[in-house]
């Protein structure tokens, strides 16, 4: 689609007045020569944009490395002694920039036009007007079109005319753009005509009910998010705790540990490695899972091994290690948060619908909470490691009988959820602030999850991680953040009143039970 090229150029007379004089007289002059689609205009409107006009005697003139050229023809001029600079103000510049957009509007190329349609739909005039209409006429892709036809109505929204008011807000109800809803809700503000305030009322209660979808979406996925990061986080538990009976208060400290080492990770890889930053990430999770895992086995072969069976020693304990770690890190780190940068392919997102966009980030740690998840489903039900894991969990003296070395696989065991732990705060780094109070947020979250889902249980702690994170998101939205916290922990206190076992209940016996 190509409107027809003017069969006139730009006048030397019309440049000087879209150069020189007030804003309004500029404006105007500027509307006039777009409604007509001049090609000459465009790099014309580039070189004000770029400061590189001055005007003289009435003519406008486009100067570039030393050399002038008439604005109007581009024919090599003599710039005159009297040459001023134009000056544009901040509207001006405004006006400049959605002329080119307009413009761009009969480009050949069918991404140009998409792009000058989505720049100009929250700021367009009536002065406008005639060029979108011949653009929309000429249109030959019906998706554009369309576009083209809200941007009209965009316009004629504003109309003096009161048919066309209502005609437009008719038109502007099949939008489904949060900048459409804030257009009516405008103009309905404004509106005195009965008729067109009720057309412009319709308008609105169809967009909005266009635009509920992407929000119970938004709401759905923000759920699924932060279900994932606890899932993360409550994983290691789940074994710390759920396989162990260690209540650790440092687990928290552990997640943090590992979103350390991927803050040096990532240092290294700018200092060193500058071309292959975007992929430090790679190497920052094995790292973050090692950091973590090697505190957690001195850690239990130093204290956490002498309070197997002893729960509130343990929590007393590991409360004390977790004051400790979190005052090591200040000291090494300092106690301001630390920033870790996205790789460049997790930053931005997907546009689903107008109000609804995923972030990257957020999709690949729903990617790699999956891979956490099924690899330590592999890894608990079909190794070797697994198996002596499960058989210390169900019957610790029977596994010590046939010849289980119970306090190696104890420190194996505590090794896999403080690396866990490691791998979440990695996550953790790519969505939020990494410092010394990074785990605080996420240790009674966690602790929730795997009580939740039933102690010892791995489909227990995904479906309370995730649940927990779509109803705390849903109870947000109705209640607040504050009240939904308080909603869901009743529920949890409830729901374990009724259910001390949780949504899954381990099966068999155990001789310790």
């Amino acid at each position: 689609m190509l409107l027809g090229a003017s069969a006139w150029a730009l006048t030397p007379e019309q440049a000087g007045r879209i150069a020189a004089g007030d804003s309004d007289g500029r404006v105007a002059a500027l509307n006039e020569v777009v409604a007509t689609a001049d090609p000459a205009l465009e790099p014309f409107v580039r070189a004000l944009l770029d400061d590189e006009v001055k005007t003289a005697g009435g003519k406008a003139f486009i100067v570039r490395d030393g050399k002038a050229v008439e604005a109007a023809s581009g024919a090599a001029a003599t710039l005159p002694a009297d040459a001023e600079d134009a000056v544009n103000n901040n509207r001006m510049r405004r006006e400049l920039e959605a002329a080119v957009a307009v413009l761009r509007l009969v480009s050949p190329d069918v991404a140009v036009r998409r792009a000058a349609i989505a720049e100009l739909k929250n700021d367009v005039d009536e002065g406008k007007l005639g060029l979108i209409q011949k653009a929309e006429a000429a249109e030959t892709d019906p998706d554009l079109k369309a576009r083209l036809g809200l941007l009209r109505a965009a316009v004629l929204i504003s109309s003096a005319d009161p048919a066309q008011r209502a005609a437009a807000a008719a038109a502007l109800s099949g939008s489904s753009s949060p900048a459409t809803r804030s257009l009516l809700l405008e103009k309905l503000a404004s509106e005195q005509d009965p008729k067109v305030k009720a057309a412009i009322q319709a308008a609105i209660d169809s967009v909005q009910g266009q635009l509920a979808w992407g929000e119970r979406l938004g709401v759905l996925f923000t759920g699924l998010s932060l279900g994932s990061i606890l899932l993360l986080v409550a994983l290691g538990l789940a074994i710390t705790y759920g396989l162990m009976g260690v209540i650790n208060m440092a687990h928290g400290e552990l997640m943090m540990i590992g979103a350390y080492a991927t803050y040096l990770v990532q240092n290294l890889f700018r200092q060193y490695l500058p071309g292959a930053f975007d992929w430090y990430i790679v190497l920052a999770i094995p790292v973050a899972f090692l950091a973590s895992a090697l505190v957690g086995a001195v850690l239990e072969r130093s204290v956490i091994r002498w309070l197997y069976g002893r729960p509130l020693e343990t929590l007393l304990a590991t409360w004390g290690i977790s004051l400790v770690l979190m005052q090591g890190v200040r000291s090494l780190f300092g106690a301001q948060n630390v920033g870790v940068e996205n790789p460049a392919w997790m930053s931005g997102g997907i546009q689903v619908l107008p109000n609804l966009v995923l972030p990257y980030n957020r999709l690949a740690i729903l990617v790699f909470a999956a891979a956490v998840l099924i690899g330590m489903a592999l890894l608990i039900g079909k190794t070797r490691l697994g198996l002596f894991v499960r058989g210390v969990t169900q019957n610790r003296r029977m596994a010590s009988c046939v010849g289980v070395n119970t306090a190696r696989i104890d420190m194996l065991a505590f090794s896999l959820g403080a690396g866990i732990a490691g791998l979440a705060g990695c996550a953790l780094s790519q969505v939020g602030n990494v410092g010394p109070d990074l785990g605080q947020g996420y240790i009674v979250d966690s602790f929730m999850v795997v009580v939740l889902g039933g102690v010892g249980q791995l489909a227990g702690t995904v479906v309370a991680a995730l649940g927990l994170g779509v109803l705390n998101k849903l109870l947000e939205g109705w209640a607040g953040a504050v009240l939904a916290k308080i909603m869901v922990l009743v529920f949890i206190v409830v729901f374990i009143q009724k259910r001390p076992q949780g949504l899954f209940a381990i099966k068999g016996r155990s001789a310790e039970a």
